[in-house]
């Protein structure tokens, strides 16, 4: 049940997004669009980072959505991708990823939950493989992934219908 008020036939998240605070909303809406429109990763790369974020922040909307077939500019690339690699990502079994699809979900995953560790090793398999600007396309676009589905998850405007289980 959304935290906030919302017209019985609203969206609950477009709502919130197209509605409420715009001088806000609008100005992230697009970040994320920007996040999403940006060619510097390939398909693997940016699922294996934005997967990883929605698990961590339980956005239901995220775990379902899936940029090959959601996002029309990554339409081409869809079958780069199956169900499987979003499997592995979500259970951390990230051997069978290439070495920069798995950095791109571990510096996700330490980016959202231990940001204050990250060591001098992982930060020098980072420069091994990406660029300086990608490394701060990177953290900017897992910023916009954590910021905006706590948003949603927090406001509980993320589209899934829960049911609250005893224990």
């Amino acid at each position: 049940m959304p935290r906030i008020s919302v017209p019985p036939t609203a969206d609950p998240m477009m709502h919130v997004w197209a509605g409420l605070a715009p001088q806000l909303t609008r100005p992230a809406a697009a970040y994320s669009g920007a996040v999403y429109a940006s060619e510097t990763f390939s398909l693997r790369e940016m699922e294996a980072m934005r997967i990883t974020v929605a698990v961590i922040n339980d956005c239901t909307i995220c775990l379902g959505w899936r940029s090959g077939r959601d996002v029309a500019s990554r339409a081409e690339q869809a079958a780069e991708i199956d169900e499987a690699f979003y499997a592995a990502v979500i259970g951390r079994d990230l051997g069978g990823l290439s070495a920069r699809e798995r950095l791109c979900a571990t510096f996700a995953e330490k980016f959202c939950v231990d940001h204050t560790n990250m060591d001098d090793a992982l930060w020098t398999e980072l420069h091994e493989h990406f660029t300086d600007d990608e490394l701060v396309e990177l953290a900017l676009s897992v910023g916009a992934w954590l910021a905006t589905g706590r948003f949603n998850r927090v406001f509980d405007i993320d589209g899934g219908c829960r049911v609250d289980l005893p224990g």
